[in-house]
């Protein structure tokens, strides 16, 4: 399979570039960074230099013709103010969703965030800006005639990643190593069953393969159109 990656240098992205190389698949990681194109395909990647903030959904949808998928892992980072969690959080998902339709790309995979449902009595400003604006990308691609899957990780750790995860349309409050959410996407991709759900992730005790599928099987998809 060839997967376009928004964020191709983020720490979620470069492990999934990693695990689909390794199983002979192309992924293309989408960097704003032109330093950073050697990290990507030490990966396995094929890197594709473009800022999502400034490019149109034509530019983008050239990258992306040809492709079985596309990944949102990007986000402003830490250190960023209000604005730019909107202007690439919401506003990079969704072009990446219209640059997609462009393309013939109907697979569409989101990673966002738990909590998007909860921003009420969040404090930190930013942070609520951060929340406000996973959640309105989630709304713009759902509207969209995509094949999507929204993931919604709990709070992401360095640690080693374990294999074993809970994944449901709701979980407690938890954490994730990034090596889980990386395993859990990939399997995601691999699973047409998940196709219009919007699951949250945090480690548990189900094998990684077994609770996509399990996720896949308990609640029907919607997103196919």
């Amino acid at each position: 399979m060839r997967i376009v990656i928004a964020g191709g240098h983020g720490q979620i992205a470069r492990r999934l570039s990693r695990l689909l190389s390794a199983r002979g698949d192309e992924p293309v990681a989408l960097v704003r960074n032109p330093d950073h194109t050697a990290d990507v395909t030490a990966d396995g990647a094929v890197p594709v230099v473009l800022d999502l903030e400034r490019a149109s959904a034509e530019q983008l949808a050239a990258h992306l013709v040809g492709a079985d998928a596309v990944v949102f892992a990007a986000g402003a980072g830490p250190g960023s103010g209000a604005a730019r969690k909107d202007s690439m959080d919401r506003g990079g998902a969704v072009l990446l969703a219209d640059a997609a339709l462009l393309a013939g790309v109907r697979r569409y995979v989101l990673v966002s965030s738990m909590g998007v449902d909860e921003v009420d009595g969040v404090q930190d400003e930013v942070f609520a800006a951060y929340l406000r604006a996973k959640a309105a990308a989630e709304d713009e691609v759902r509207r969209r005639p995509l094949d999507w899957t929204v993931l919604r990780p709990g709070g992401l750790t360095d640690d080693p990643g374990t294999g074993r995860v809970s994944l449901e349309p709701k979980v407690g409050r938890g954490s994730v190593p990034r090596d889980d959410v990386a395993a859990v996407l990939l399997s995601l991709l691999d699973e047409a069953s998940s196709i219009g759900l919007v699951l949250e992730l945090v480690s548990g005790d189900d094998v990684v393969d077994a609770a996509v599928q399990a996720a896949g099987r308990s609640e029907p998809g919607d997103g196919s159109i």
